[in-house]
């Protein structure tokens, strides 16, 4: 199943991870499992760096889903420019979106992934409302 990043998207982030020669696999290329890694690691950083800290004892977002769109592969050396992106702003969830490039190849997206986020108090283990500051950053 493939599943399109749409077209009408907030860009929110952007990053660059350095490929690893540990993050390839037996074909020498990148592992699959390390494209939601880098995924992982771009959408925490975007949190952080819009202030939103996860407290275990009160609110914040989980995944509910991922995926990812592989096009072409990566290999060491390189560094992968992330692009993150936000949509469909409903009541408890959100859209984020990812493309991910080559900073050798600038332009041309080599995979592009997604997920659910869906915002929960920790200890209920229950969907929230989306915090005011959160709606404001994603909004449409």
């Amino acid at each position: 199943m493939k599943i399109e990043i749409p077209e009408q998207k907030k860009f929110v982030y952007e990053t660059r991870i350095a490929v690893r020669w540990g993050d390839m696999d037996a074909m020498r290329h990148l592992n699959n499992a390390t494209y939601f890694r880098y995924m992982e690691t771009a959408r925490i950083d975007w949190f952080r760096s819009i202030g939103c800290q996860p407290d275990k004892d009160g609110e914040g977002p989980i995944i509910a889903n991922a995926f990812c769109n592989f096009y072409r592969q990566f290999e060491y050396p390189d560094e992968v420019l992330l692009k993150m992106y936000v949509s469909d702003l409903r009541r408890t969830t959100f859209e984020s979106w990812l493309t991910m490039e080559s900073v050798l190849e600038p332009g041309v997206i080599r995979a592009a992934g997604g997920a659910t986020t869906i915002w929960v108090n920790f200890a209920q283990q229950k969907a929230v409302t989306l915090p005011d500051h959160m709606r404001a950053i994603i909004g449409e």
